[in-house]
């Protein structure tokens, strides 16, 4: 029996800086790939930097996918990642496990 699309993850992986830099490029993909997939996963595990600007699209994506009753995880949270997240105590609002280092 083939898996169920929607409990079925896509998986998108972002490598590099999640800055003002990329913001808009990777917002497009985000937004695109959210339209596909009910169940996506978004990998951060190659983040090595987050700003503000890559922060606002992680929010827009989340909130985006809640607009279209899809789905949205954050996974391998990289030290970059962690660290923002962190200050900010945003956590809760992502809802996603965050598995931080002995280091922090």
């Amino acid at each position: 029996m083939p898996a169920d699309p929607s409990t079925t993850a896509s998986r998108l992986a972002i490598a590099g800086e999640l800055t003002i830099y990329r913001a808009a490029e990777l917002k497009g993909e985000l937004m695109q790939a959210l339209a596909r997939a009910p169940l996506l996963e978004l990998d951060l595990s190659a983040v090595s930097e987050l700003d503000t600007a890559g922060l606002q699209v992680l929010m827009l994506a989340k909130q985006h996918a809640t607009t279209l009753g899809h789905q949205l995880r954050l996974v391998g949270h990289s030290a970059a990642v962690l660290e923002i997240f962190d200050m900010l105590d945003l956590g809760g609002y992502f809802g996603d496990a965050l598995l931080v280092s002995a280091a922090h």
